[in-house]
């Protein structure tokens, strides 16, 4: 027996394409066609199924295949391409974060020993800076960020760049509000957290107090049993520094964080801006693979050749290695904060993916970090789906915020969980909402409200903020949540049964029951089981249901009636019929 050669077909191809495939003349497959029933002209389209019909008559075999889009054809030639294969380790990359005036940005500066400080208003960080330098014989990259919201942004668009965080806290001003925030950001990105007790040598430092109060929020010491290192600095009279870059080297070691230099390269955009004398710049993060002077890379929606590169003290560099934070020039637009940039050798490729990006942006801004709303969840969620309802709680007094998140701990359901990733007493504020976006979750305000600003970016991100006073109505509307990201429960319900009294042959070779209901009643849409002698023979779908010429929506008990039922041509006198459907059963 001759073996059939097996072509790959399209989902959608035309009469053209597919004589081509075939390697016949298009008459010869618009015969074929005629032949099916199907009538068409050279150049209009037909599905897989009506191609496979002829492809079969001519004696092939075909097999389907969806063809890559322009991007996913883009990742498979980068990964194809990219070389390499021997990972080697890598500096780690810390993220300084904590309250406004704990002295972040002193303590990068006793790091660095450059000045940052002097030359920024008010000595509060204006931009993202990520800085490089060398310990030990080794290097370690610092961004320095301007608070969580650039964190949580990036965060929400998928870039996931930090490997260490370092919570600073001031031992005279203990934990503030914007320190348990940065806590919950550092959380969320599920990233281990050192803490740099700053300030040591203020009149008034109790670093165990900060001990003792991120205790309570879970940071328990490494000095008390527990697994976080905490550190005491002062950033002014530089003390400590050599022990928490040790610690963070200790850290880094543990997580054994690797990259391979030999590859082309791929990275994050830490920060974009518009130069007016240089055009559009970027500071990108290098990951894996060395980034080179006249690389051409995607960015985001835009595409461009590296003209110039500078590292951090603006030197020029003709190459940047794994974890090298460096500016760029030659992108011909702006990208964005989070966006992954690749170094590509098709650049006709590149070009479109990247107007594929831009239209797409356009058509839906953020969709695809759009947070869950409450209503959603309560919908259901599909089978694949974390079962997991994130909540930021924002509530008036402190004592309302123990009480609730007690209550919402009580709440747990087989296979679903409520998280609380932050819970704070005030306003909803912007970082709330940003946090939200960058976390999934909903935010829940127990006699406060929102600021402004936080509502104009809550309606921007799509943001679900729940408003309560009363805080059973709260549990009651997370309940019903948490009830419908199980995946829902049905029963069977027996509508009624029959007795088939008579068979009928139809003109279309089908077969019809005629039936007596004796039990309940028959109903159009219900699912039957065909019994003979107690054993079900069929389970399927009502095709038709009639009394004498008219199509019936149910038949009562007691009643005669004719009977089709789909795929299914075997009655005979004597089988009973059930009559059935699925209901969903409220949890």
């Amino acid at each position: 027996m001759r073996t059939r050669r097996i072509i790959e077909l399209p989902p959608v191809m035309t009469v053209k394409e597919l004589a081509d495939s075939l390697s016949i003349s298009p008459s010869e497959v618009i015969s074929a066609l005629i032949r099916s029933g199907v009538m068409a002209t050279i150049n209009q389209t037909i599905d897989y199924d009506t191609a496979e019909i002829v492809a079969t008559d001519m004696g092939y075999q075909t097999r389907l295949v969806v063809p890559q889009t322009d991007e996913e054809r883009l990742i498979s030639e980068f990964e194809a391409n990219a070389g390499g294969g021997n990972p080697q380790p890598r500096a780690p990359v810390v993220t300084v974060m904590g309250h406004v005036d704990h002295g972040k940005t002193r303590l990068l500066d006793a790091i660095r020993q450059t000045n940052v400080v002097e030359g920024e208003a008010g000595g509060i960080t204006q931009h993202i800076g990520a800085y490089q330098v060398e310990v030990q014989g080794r290097k370690i990259t610092f961004l320095d960020t301007p608070g969580h919201e650039a964190f949580s942004a990036m965060r929400a668009r998928g870039a996931q760049v930090t490997d260490i965080v370092v919570l600073v806290v001031a031992a005279d001003d203990g934990v503030m509000p914007q320190t348990l925030e940065a806590l919950a950001h550092a959380r969320a990105a599920d990233v281990p957290i050192v803490v740099a007790i700053n300030k040591i040598d203020r009149e008034g430092a109790n670093p165990d107090r900060v001990k003792q109060q991120l205790s309570e929020h879970g940071l328990i010491p490494d000095d008390w049993g527990g697994d976080t290192p905490f550190i005491e600095v002062s950033a002014l009279q530089r003390i400590g520094i050599n022990d928490l870059l040790s610690i963070i080297l200790l850290v880094a070691d543990i997580r054994e964080l690797r990259a391979d230099s030999a590859r082309k390269a791929e990275g994050v955009i830490i920060e974009a801006r518009l130069d007016p004398n240089q055009g559009p710049n970027a500071t990108v993060l290098v990951q894996n693979g060395t980034l080179k002077l006249r690389d051409f890379v995607l960015v985001g929606a835009t595409v461009g050749r590296i003209r110039a590169m500078f590292d951090d003290k603006a030197q020029k560099l003709r190459k940047a290695e794994p974890s090298q934070p460096v500016r760029i020039h030659g992108l011909e637009a702006v990208p964005e904060a989070g966006d992954k940039l690749l170094v590509i050798e098709d650049e006709k490729l590149a070009r479109e993916v990247a107007a594929q990006r831009a239209r797409t942006a356009q058509m839906a801004t953020m969709a695809a970090s759009r947070p869950t709303t409450l209503d959603e969840l309560f919908k259901g969620a599909g089978a694949d789906r974390t079962k997991e309802l994130n909540v930021v709680l924002k509530a008036d007094v402190q004592g309302s915020i123990g009480a609730i998140e007690h209550a919402l701990g009580q709440l747990a359901e087989e296979n679903v969980k409520v998280t609380v990733v932050y819970a704070a007493a005030g306003p909803v504020s912007e970082s709330d909402v940003r946090l939200a976006a960058a976390s999934n979750a909903i935010i829940i305000a127990f006699n406060v409200r929102p600021d402004p600003a936080a509502r104009r970016i809550a309606e921007a991100e799509s943001v679900d903020i729940r408003y309560y006073n009363i805080i059973y109505n709260l549990l009651d509307d997370v309940r019903a949540a948490l009830a419908g990201m199980l995946e829902p429960e049905y029963q069977e319900v027996v509508d009624g049964y029959g007795e088939v009294r008579a068979v009928f042959r139809l003109p279309n070779r089908e077969q019809a029951a005629g039936l007596y209901v004796t039990d309940g009643k028959a109903v159009r849409n219900s699912r039957v089981r065909v019994l003979r002698n107690g054993a079900v023979i069929h389970d399927g779908e009502v095709s038709s249901l009639r009394r004498f010429k008219d199509d019936v929506r149910e038949v009562q008990s007691g009643y005669e009636c004719g009977l089709g039922v789909a795929h299914f041509h075997d009655f005979e006198e004597g089988d009973n019929v059930e009559f059935y459907h699925q209901e969903q059963v409220r949890r």
